[in-house]
Formats: structure tokens, C-alpha cells, sequence
């Protein structure tokens, strides 16, 4: 038998575009030095969820970008059983003569966090927190049980084992309320490298459970009627001597009039950035009362239906809760490109610090009717909502805003015939 020749060392540099699905360019190793970039095209970025580039974006077939790896954000993949070791280079997208590119989304998240520090002495901590299901489950289900844990054997085994050792510092893993639906949590970082991480975990998620046979899906809805699937934000907010400037214990929910005003801007936008966080058009099906979602826009303390929940603080053994208290936000789903969801959550909350918003009211309890916003009831809606807030259209640019809103009207026609279970089927294949 003839051995088999060393595999060449391969390196995958990764963008994503606005359907949140990692995109790039595989190269030899070798090739790739400090400085090097790779060739990518505008009209990439208007590919749709179903793999066509749309009509009526304003890129056409002229025009040339680069990938350019950020060397700061260069992952080794390892672990992953029966795959190769990949490195994955993240990259940001420029024009040819290496000044950003308006459009890269992952440019406008390292915008928004450096705004965040120039304007307000603020940096954050974000966490991102991933469900998803397996679509070849067979044994009986019952939610966070250890049989349900036991029944994903080997496979939470490699996975956590994989993430470990390709430096994705897992924080746990669980099997989730949904049917074979599953939840893994990766330790907080700074915003771009954990919006970096975010993507790197679907597609590790996606490898580990491929090997085994199996079909893991991040789609916000399985089938109708059913279990959701989101993808929270964990973020804090501290100030430049380490303090959280979010606490105030003598507030209510502990938050001070800074993340008061914080609050205040994400609850703002949140109808008109639903488009973005819930851009599928079955996430609205997950955003209902009693889904254990974002039922409506409301700042809740501990309260899993709230749009924004000040997280809860772990005193046991006298643990210091101040650095502790932060937020997450619970509306977004794998429809939504991680780097532009970070941004425009980070952007909202900037501007309820810029506008000198009212704080939020804090929510303790179930909300009353009047304490609550609604959220546009379908995706349609969503996009009108983003097409007339002329303040959003500028965070983003019109370039991205005509492209973005041209690629979902292009997926609310592509669906518009299917019944919801086939909808439901067709987004498990495509996230």
C-alpha cells in the first residue's frame, strides 16, 4: 500500500456577509506572511441565504477588494475529528490600496468599539451565547437532563475537547428546553474577537456533529410552533479604571443612570434594528410571549422574555457582585452577522449616552402592557421600520442599507409561497 503523501497546510481567510455565513479564500500556508491579502469582490457581499448574488444592490460586476488578514486574529482549528488542522485568518475587507472598505462589517464593529472608548472612556466585554439543534436526535428528549448529555456522546465530548484546543475557551455546554436542542457559551472577550469566535464556533459545531453523522442547525425554528433558537449577547461595560460603571446598588436593578441611558438607546432602535437582529423570516415566530425570548422591548432584571435583561450576580461565599452586573441582549438569531449585530447593539447604546436619553425604566416582574414596546410582527415590517430611521442609515451607510435591504426582499419572495414547515426546513439547511 502506498503511503499516503503530508496533507499541505492550509489557511482559510474569512470574512462573512450580511447572512451571517463565514465566506473566504482557502490558500497554502506558506503563501501567507504579514501584509498578505487575498482577492474578494463588492458584489459578494449581496449574496443572498439561498447562494445567489440579487439584483438591485448598488455593486455590479466591476470592482476589485482584498481580504487582509488581521494578524491579531489568526486561529488555529484543531481537534476537529476526521478533519485536518485549518488555520483561520479573520479578515477585514479593504479596497485594493488597503483603505477600509465601508461595507465590512467587521470594520464598523472596530469603529463602534473605538467610539466607545474615544467618546465615553468605555470598553466592553461581550459573551456570545449559541443554540442549536440536532436534526438527526432520535432518543427521547427531556430538557438539561444527563441522558439528554449522554445521548450526544461522543460528540460534546469532541466538541468542547476541539473548541478547547483550537483556543475557543468554552464556558459550558448544555442540552437546551427544545427539542435535541443544545446550547454552548464561550468565555467572554473583547467585541471583535468575540464576534470572531461566534463565527468560528458554527462552523466547528457544524464539523463535529457532520463527523458523527449528524446535522446541527442553528435556525432560529425547528419546525413551526416550536422551541426557538437565539443568539444572546453577554456584554459589559467598564471604565478606563476597571470599575463598572453600570453599578449603583442603590438603583433599581443596581444599574446606574449611565446604563440607564445605555439601556435607553438599544430600547430606542430595537424596532428599527430588529431587521438586522431578527432577520430571518421565521425569526419572528421565535419572538413571541411565553418562547422564553424577546417578547417586547422592555429592560427586565432577570426576566427572559425582556428585549435587554440586566443579568443576575453571583454572591455566594461573599463574591463581590459590582464587577459582575451586566446585560444581555436576547433578540438576535444566526440570521444576523455577528459583527454587524455587536455594532448596532453597542451603536444604540452609545446614542442613549450621546442624546442624554431618559434611563430606562428597569422592569421588575412580568412588565405591564404599557411598560412594553412591540416589535415589528414580521420581517416584512422589520424592513420598513430600518428603511425610515434615517438615524440608523447613517451608523451604516447607504451602500450597506440598499444592499442589505435588497438581499432580504429578495428572501421574503423566495419564501413567500412555501407553507411554514417547509420555511422551517429550508433555513435548517442553509444555518
Amino acid at each position: 500500500m502506498s503511503q499516503q503523501p503530508d496533507l499541505e497546510p492550509l489557511t482559510f481567510v474569512a470574512t462573512s456577509d450580511l447572512t451571517g455565513i463565514t465566506k473566504g479564500r482557502l490558500v497554502p500556508s506558506a503563501d501567507m506572511t504579514e501584509g498578505t491579502s487575498t482577492g474578494w469582490v463588492p458584489a459578494n457581499f449581496g449574496i443572498g441565504v439561498d447562494g445567489h448574488i440579487v439584483e438591485g444592490i448598488p455593486f455590479d460586476s466591476s470592482g476589485d477588494l482584498r481580504l487582509l488578514p488581521d494578524p491579531d486574529a489568526v486561529h488555529q482549528i484543531r481537534g476537529v475529528p476526521g478533519k485536518p488542522d485549518l488555520t483561520v485568518a479573520i479578515a477585514n475587507v479593504v479596497h485594493t490600496d488597503g483603505t477600509p472598505w465601508s461595507c465590512c462589517t467587521r470594520t464598523i464593529l472596530r469603529d463602534t468599539v473605538a467610539a466607545l472608548q474615544e467618546e465615553f472612556g468605555l470598553s466592553s466585554q461581550v459573551a456570545f451565547e449559541h443554540e442549536f439543534a440536532d436534526r438527526d436526535g432520535s432518543t427521547a428528549h427531556h430538557p438539561f437532563s444527563w441522558r439528554n448529555f449522554r445521548s450526544a456522546e461522543p460528540i460534546g465530548s469532541h466538541l468542547v475537547t476541539a473548541m478547547k484546543s483550537s483556543g475557543l475557551e468554552p464556558e459550558n455546554w448544555l442540552p437546551e428546553y427544545g427539542q435535541h436542542q443544545y446550547e454552548i457559551v464561550i468565555e467572554r472577550s473583547a467585541p471583535v474577537a468575540a464576534a470572531d469566535r461566534a463565527l468560528l464556533l458554527r462552523d466547528m459545531v457544524r464539523d463535529v456533529f457532520a463527523t458523527f453523522g449528524r446535522r446541527a442547525t442553528f435556525t432560529p425554528m425547528t419546525a413551526p410552533g416550536g422551541t426557538g433558537a437565539g443568539v444572546h449577547i453577554h456584554f459589559s461595560l467598564q471604565s478606563a479604571d476597571g470599575s463598572n460603571p453600570l453599578w449603583d446598588p442603590e438603583a433599581p436593578g443596581r444599574l446606574s443612570e449611565l446604563g440607564g441611558r445605555f439601556a435607553a438607546g438599544i430600547l430606542k432602535y430595537a424596532p428599527s434594528l430588529a431587521a438586522i437582529y431578527a432577520p430571518l423570516t421565521i425569526s419572528y415566530d421565535r419572538l413571541k410571549p411565553h418562547n422564553w425570548s424577546s417578547a417586547g422591548v422592555f429592560l427586565g432584571v432577570e426576566n427572559r422574555e425582556a428585549l435587554l435583561r440586566i443579568c443576575p450576580t453571583v454572591e455566594i461565599g461573599g463574591q463581590d457582585p459590582e464587577p459582575q452586573l451586566h446585560f444581555e441582549f436576547r433578540a438576535g438569531d444566526i440570521g444576523a452577522n455577528p459583527w454587524l449585530l455587536l455594532a448596532v447593539v453597542l451603536r444604540a447604546g452609545m446614542e442613549g449616552l450621546r442624546q442624554g436619553l431618559e434611563p430606562a425604566e428597569v422592569v421588575i416582574g412580568d412588565p405591564e402592557a404599557s411598560q412594553i414596546t412591540q416589535l415589528p410582527g414580521d420581517l416584512g415590517e422589520a424592513l420598513e421600520a430600518f428603511e425610515a430611521d434615517t438615524d440608523v442609515r447613517e451608523w451604516l451607510g447607504e451602500d450597506l442599507v440598499q444592499t442589505y435591504l435588497a438581499v432580504k426582499r429578495v428572501e421574503l419572495t423566495a419564501v413567500a409561497d412555501m407553507s411554514d414547515e417547509e420555511k422551517c426546513n429550508w433555513y435548517a439547511d442553509i444555518y
